[in-house]
């Protein structure tokens, strides 16, 4: 199991996990509680239940850099590039905008 703790403008917003039935997302209660609290994406709107999917969410899969930037990343962290939550994990702790990814520790 895989899973990263999703920011939003620097403060904890929900927790990612892959594991053998797909991929879940999920908002943390205390950023729901937030009355500035933002969705990460119009796709995944604020609510207290979870958004579960067979593949990576279309959200996620988008901040994984494409082209000549992918091929670096494979090559250095040696990920398949079918391993999309691998990569979403080793590329994106420090994306444009405001979301950001961090790899939770099993």
């Amino acid at each position: 199991m895989k899973q990263a703790k999703i920011f939003m403008y620097n403060h904890p917003a929900g927790t990612l996990t892959e594991d053998e039935n797909g991929y879940t997302f999920v908002y943390d209660p205390a950023y729901l509680a937030n009355k500035n609290a933002e969705p990460v994406s119009l796709t995944l709107p604020l609510t207290d239940k979870p958004f579960v999917s067979n593949v990576l969410h279309p959200f996620f899969d988008g901040l994984i850099p494409e082209g000549w930037l992918l091929d670096i990343a494979e090559k250095n962290w040696k990920i398949n590039n079918r391993d999309r939550m691998s990569l979403l994990l080793a590329c994106c702790k420090d994306c444009i905008g405001a979301v950001s990814v961090q790899p939770i520790q099993e």
